[in-house]
């Protein structure tokens, strides 16, 4: 909403939904928000709050979108049509009777700590759906970010900031690309080889756009410089995240999640490790922090040398949700883009297996990738959440909770 006066734009700070509840509390009329005489007396329900029943007729206390809570009301429910959210009260309400070991068909009157209970979800579910909503106008690809939460009242992570592209930290520069290739078709008939062809290598992919090296050897995409177009078969990690995904608060005391809620085949790509670029000596510092906090997410970019590590504990993507997993459906890979300067890769994470809706989506914190050559014994692309045995950054031992039939027991 933006107000103008005498040829001044001012953004408003209040939602379109609220400034028409401002007009409708003060009885205003207002042909931009759409708020006349025939709907002026129409009220939303921004969420239920509690329960009672008699012989005549069933009640819910409601909380009124645009108002504050002093102003909740007990409203029969022949007066309500918020069938979604009548619903989801009940759900909720049935689950939270069965935790206290009470009877789920629907009491005279909830006790107040299971009214209290119903109104933190509520709360948490209204919180939740506004950070899903940051993070989908963050994005900058197509799959779509949700967020759920049904274990407990833990809402979005403080002190995290969504981003798509590396941050780069202090005293480090990203130099772009000098040059690119030439082909008219990178797939069918690639110039001296395509941009691969550049380092004496291979192009990463097949015609369906899956990868077709062995983990360990690196992936030169096509770049701005290129005379190819953006449906080139060798842009693929650049595209971003094609699938939708879910950010979950897993069950099992893991935290948050991420699943997959479509169908992604072998060898696909799937998204990027992305946070700040910060140096090693600099990691080593925030390692030490972390480990006090109990969790760190730095990933060491040791593809040729050990100088640079990402991390994604303030600045990242939705990888900074991924889990543990000692069997896991996502492998790394060393990509270059815009960037050639080999001490500074792309994390891609590529799927190992077929997977299926639904299922969460994980990697292997220690996870080892074979060498190819004689060069690439550096390439172990290790991840260092917690820390590698052969890493500067030790780390306490953490307790693995993945579940799977080969669990080390342990991440580090």
């Amino acid at each position: 909403m933006v107000a103008t006066i005498a040829g001044c734009s001012v953004s408003c700070k209040l939602s379109l939904d609220d400034l028409q509840a401002v007009c409708r509390r003060e009885r205003l009329h207002c042909k931009q928000l759409r708020v006349n005489k025939h709907n002026i007396d129409d009220y939303e329900v921004e969420y239920l709050c509690d329960y009672k029943k008699s012989k005549e007729q069933e009640s819910y206390l409601v909380k009124w979108k645009g108002y504050p809570e002093s102003s909740n009301t007990w409203e029969p429910r022949k007066n309500l049509k918020c069938r979604k959210l009548m619903t989801q009260f009940h759900e909720d309400m049935e689950h939270e009777l069965r935790q206290k070991k009470r009877r789920t068909t629907c009491p005279k009157r909830l006790d107040k700590d299971v009214a209290w209970t119903l109104v933190q979800k509520a709360k948490l579910r209204k919180r939740l759906q506004c950070w899903e909503a940051d993070l989908n106008k963050t994005r900058n690809h197509p799959g779509r970010i949700f967020v759920l939460n049904e274990v407990d009242l833990d809402g979005p992570p403080r002190d995290f900031t969504y981003i798509t592209n590396y941050k780069v930290g202090e005293g480090i520069v990203l130099n772009e690309m000098a040059v690119g290739c030439e082909c008219k078709d990178c797939f069918s008939d690639p110039v001296g080889g395509c941009c691969p062809g550049a380092s004496l290598h291979r192009l990463a992919y097949s015609d369906k756009g899956q990868v077709r090296v062995r983990a360990g050897e690196p992936i030169y995409e096509c770049n701005a410089r290129c005379s190819c177009g953006p449906d080139c078969s060798n842009r693929l990690v650049q595209k971003g995240i094609q699938f939708d995904l879910c950010i979950f608060k897993t069950g099992n005391g893991r935290g948050w999640g991420v699943r997959a809620l479509q169908h992604i085949k072998k060898n696909t790509f799937v998204m990027e490790y992305v946070g700040e670029i910060i140096t090693s000596d600099e990691a080593e510092k925030r390692g030490h922090l972390y480990d006090r906090q109990g969790a760190t997410y730095l990933f060491d970019l040791d593809y040729v040398e050990d100088v640079y590590t990402v991390d994604a504990a303030n600045h990242g993507n939705i990888s900074h949700f991924v889990n543990h997993s000692c069997n896991p459906n996502l492998q790394v890979y060393n990509v270059f883009i815009d960037n050639l300067d080999e001490r500074l890769p792309r994390i891609a994470l590529f799927s190992t297996r077929s997977i299926r809706a639904g299922e969460e989506l994980t990697f292997d914190y220690k996870m080892q990738i074979d060498p190819v050559d004689a060069e690439s014994t550096r390439m172990d692309s290790n991840f260092s959440l917690a820390g590698l045995p052969s890493s500067p950054k030790k780390r306490i031992r953490v307790e693995c909770r993945c579940g799977s039939d080969t669990c080390r027991k342990y991440l580090f």
